[in-house]
């Protein structure tokens, strides 16, 4: 089997009859590109909306890292989970598949039905769908049953994740949004480091005999907490004119997605089937449909899912782009990291998951620095992250090409690590500030699916590309040079980034 490894300006009212709107990113209209702040009355405005208490962040931060910290967790366990529920290769395979697809498919439906029911409600929800079905998770008496178990919680994470960064920015403005973006962008960094610390050690402690089971059961006591939390502290929002359901367009959209996406999660470990060269052909026909659809229920006054005019926007557009390398790049690198650390290195889980500790806190520290970044940059502050992260990838080839292979220490890692998770740590609010940013208030929360939707895509795509580059190039090159090669693929991509970031808005439009 192969190795698995993890893939992974809102208007803010402040009074009656008053409205006051500050636009971040450039808009259509040049006083407000400017970044001016207007005031308009209106007999009709609405209430103040209540306000996101530090409790309430901390909160939607949790379940925001749930999700995230559940997708690593697992791929610690798979070993013991193999081994204990006498699971095939192929089975073992959907644990994780199962789980990334639900969770990828549905996002968009999620951020939709926040608009339309309300996002506390769904996040509550969702924090409560995850931790049931975690427990069934921990209690899955074979492997089907774990594959069933762990799609729901896909489902559930689906419905939680869209409704954590629409909440915060519509309860939030200004240098408290900018924190609180950036507190949501370095969840990323430091979920993958307790998730592999964490698998590794639960596993390793056999807590009171339950072995892999304790990386599932571990999320119950939380997720109740969570849920108690949030319903003392997470404020309700929802679109203004919640839209009807797209039950065609929701059927395309996640026609399209799982012939993406199974295919790419699989079909390497499967050596590229005939099923999955079906399906990735038939993704872009579904992806046309789709777009037909969406258009012709936009044009006829219905409910698009996502509607085509929304990706019409170059500001949107824009935003899409800059998370492209990012997400594709950051998944290739995990893949190719995991695998050097484990078989290159010959570290244990829970050695190569502390060897991680360095980008977390790295990645935290940076995300803190963001909205500075963008009040002395502006939008430009895309371009020293893409800098700084292409010099940690520079000097993780250099260590691994010039240091002492195989015996290279977390000590020697640790600077590329370091300059790696500086980067990620400024890429990744800036990413969704500009795209939440450029993003009308009533279709907040299906921005914020299709925000998460693209980075779920874009880790298969990762796994997929860099993955497959980096296994078919170790057995010629050597582990050590096929990681280099891919670091530079990688570092290709962040180069296109900082060309873009230096095309964006300077300051003065912030």
């Amino acid at each position: 089997m192969a190795p698995r490894v993890p893939s992974g300006g809102i208007p803010v009212p402040v009074g009656a009859g008053t409205r006051i709107t500050t636009v971040w990113y450039p808009a259509a209209d040049p006083a407000q590109s400017r970044g001016v702040t207007t005031t308009t009355s209106s007999a009709t405005a609405a209430p103040p909306r209540a306000a996101l208490t530090p409790l309430g962040l901390f909160t939607l931060l949790l379940g925001a890292a749930l999700p995230m910290i559940d997708f690593f967790i697992v791929n610690v366990a798979l070993p013991t989970i193999e081994h204990d529920l006498d699971a095939p290769p192929a089975t073992l395979e959907m644990v994780v598949a199962g789980y990334a697809v639900a969770y990828a498919v549905l996002l968009v439906l999620g951020g939709r039905l926040g608009d339309t029911f309300g996002r506390r409600r769904l996040f509550l929800w969702g924090v409560a769908g995850f931790g049931l079905t975690s427990l069934a998770c921990g209690l899955a008496p074979g492997a089907w049953w774990l594959v069933a178990a762990r799609v729901a919680q896909g489902a559930a994470s689906a419905l939680l994740l869209p409704q954590v960064l629409v909440t915060i920015h519509a309860t939030t403005s200004g240098e408290r949004r900018a924190r609180a973006v950036a507190l949501y962008g370095s969840v990323g960094g430091v979920s993958i480091v307790l998730g592999q610390v964490l698998g590794g050690v639960l596993v390793a402690a056999d807590l009171a005999g339950t072995g892999w089971r304790a990386v599932f059961l571990v999320n119950v006591p939380v997720a109740v907490a969570g849920l108690g939390c949030a319903l003392r502290s997470v404020p309700d929002s929802r679109a203004e004119r919640p839209a009807r359901a797209d039950l065609a367009g929701t059927a395309l959209l996640a026609a399209a997605l799982c012939a993406l996406l199974l295919p790419l999660t699989e079909g390497r470990a499967a050596g590229w089937p005939l099923w999955s060269v079906l399906l990735l052909c038939a993704a872009p026909l579904c992806a046309l449909a789709f777009h037909r659809v969406e258009r012709r229920a936009e044009r006829t006054a219905g409910s698009p899912l996502l509607p085509p005019s929304l990706l019409a926007s170059p500001e949107v557009r824009r935003g899409l782009l800059l998370g492209l390398p990012v997400f594709v790049g950051f998944a290739g690198w995990m893949f190719v990291t995991a695998v050097t650390l484990q078989q290159g290195l010959g570290y244990g889980a829970l050695r190569a998951g502390l060897a991680l500790v360095p980008m977390g806190v790295a990645q935290f520290g940076a995300s803190m620095l963001a909205p500075r970044a963008v009040a002395r940059f502006g939008g430009r502050a895309v371009a020293p992250a893409a800098v700084a992260h292409i010099a940690g990838l520079a000097t993780m080839a250099a260590t691994a090409l010039l240091g002492p292979w195989p015996h290279l220490s977390p000590l020697a890692l640790a600077p590329g690590l370091a300059l790696c998770g500086i980067g990620q740590g400024l890429e990744l609010p800036l990413y969704f500030r500009f795209l939440l940013a450029a993003i009308p208030d009533r279709l907040a929360g299906t921005g914020s699916g299709l925000a998460a939707t693209l980075q779920q895509s874009c880790l298969a795509v990762g796994v997929a590309t860099l993955g497959s580059l980096f296994l078919s190039l170790v057995p010629g090159a050597g582990m050590r040079g096929a990681l280099a090669v891919v670091l530079a693929v990688q570092a290709a991509g962040l180069l296109g980034l900082m060309v873009l970031g230096l095309r964006l808005p300077g300051k003065d439009h912030v």
